[in-house]
């Protein structure tokens, strides 16, 4: 799999430009992911919100399934590198669209203790049409 199309690149290489642009004026820039990586036998994920000029640095929410998912830059090339067993690689998650921007998946994962059970909670959240609640550090995924 091709873990970024050309328009994924564009939209990366776009929000690096913006980000820049906002704070040569003082702005703050907090954009939507635009893409999710994950290992498909693992708890890694990344979120992915731009994509540096050298062409290999990312920017975004790292959670590597310690339980402190940080946010940072990292490089595309060893990530398409990684080599898991039975012959898979990383993947991109095609479904993946956010609402939310990085500074909420960032607070949410955090608290939650990572980015796959963030995500769970946003999405329960976002059902029911409840205001999200950060959750408490003592909740406990459920499998969902």
């Amino acid at each position: 799999m091709i873990l970024l199309t050309p328009d994924l690149l564009f939209a990366l290489r776009a929000n690096d430009i913006a980000r820049r642009a906002c704070e040569a004026k003082g702005e703050r820039f907090d954009p939507v992911p635009v893409v999710k990586l994950f290992n498909p036998v693992g708890a890694a994920t990344w979120l992915v919100t731009e994509l540096a000029e050298d062409g290999d640095a990312l920017f975004g929410l790292a959670d590597l399934g310690f339980g402190c998912p940080e946010l940072g830059y990292f490089s595309l090339s060893e990530i398409a590198r990684i080599r898991l067993p039975y012959g898979l690689f990383i993947e991109r998650d095609l479904a993946f669209e956010s609402e939310h921007p990085l500074s909420v998946w960032a607070q949410w994962s955090r608290r939650a203790g990572s980015i796959l059970w963030a995500q769970t909670l946003l999405r329960r959240a976002a059902e029911t049409g409840a205001e999200p609640a950060l959750p408490n550090r003592s909740d406990e995924p459920d499998g969902d």
